[in-house]
């Protein structure tokens, strides 16, 4: 299931010389990849996690656990995906990927096929999808509305975040947009872990921070790494040893 056609090509071409597994179905989009895994019940599945209409951890959670097959993940640049894969043992490949690294995926997935012949059933699988339920909280993308259109954002390439009264400015890059959310109701939302409040009226994305340094009155200067210097206040300087930690 991916959504790019070489990379498929790549699976099938290496699959072609393997007798015991047999292609019974490819798609380019995670609603017609459920459709066909809850149709075909395949026992292994090359998953692509960034895929048009639903990604691979969105297909996982619309199939009901008894039917869940094996799978070997297929991601191009997803660290924190590839993070959660080996926290659990799942095997994944990493585009490009070669015939070495292809056919190393596929002799794990065989040797947990048959344990789980031998009723050995593995729960590797459904431990990743208990960590991404449980991740799943916080917020991944915003719609923001405006001009009569809606713009899609996702919130690792936010940069820091301004209370503009019951708006919170979104800046990005170069761009800023206006959200109708207060930055309390916005910092619920936001995954502590990435996202840091310094201020009352501000938010960063922790991965923006160049560096910090004291001011007066315990307050200390926090510039991003595209030059931006925001105030932290003293009241929220405790923040610091998560930041640190």
């Amino acid at each position: 299931m991916d959504d790019v056609p070489l990379a498929r090509r790549h699976i099938r071409r290496y699959l072609s010389s393997v007798t015991e597994f047999e292609v019974i179905g490819e798609c380019g989009d995670g609603e017609k990849a459920i459709d066909v895994i809850c149709l075909m019940r395949p026992d292994l599945v090359f998953l692509d996690v960034q895929m048009p209409e639903l990604n691979g951890f969105e297909v996982l959670e619309r199939i009901p656990n008894d039917e869940l097959p094996f799978v070997i993940f297929v991601t191009a640049y997803d660290k924190y995906a590839i993070r959660a894969f080996e926290v659990h043992a799942l095997d994944y490949l990493l585009k490009p990927f070669d015939k070495q690294r292809f056919f190393a995926a596929l002799q794990r997935t065989r040797e947990q096929i048959e344990l789980k012949k031998r009723g050995q059933c593995d729960e590797r699988l459904l431990g990743l999808l208990d960590d991404l339920r449980a991740a799943a909280k916080y917020r991944v993308r915003l719609a923001v509305a405006s001009s009569g259109k809606t713009t899609l954002i996702h919130v690792e390439n936010i940069d820091w975040v301004e209370a503009a009264g019951n708006y919170a400015s979104l800046h990005v890059g170069r761009d800023v947009y206006s959200l109708r959310e207060t930055i309390s109701g916005l910092e619920r939302q936001l995954d502590p872990e990435k996202f840091l409040r310094i201020h009352r009226s501000v938010i960063v994305n922790i991965d923006r921070i160049k560096d910090i340094t004291p001011l007066f009155n315990r307050d200390r200067c926090v510039r991003l790494k595209d030059g931006t210097e925001l105030t932290m206040s003293r009241s929220y300087s405790d923040q610091l040893a998560r930041v640190l930690g």
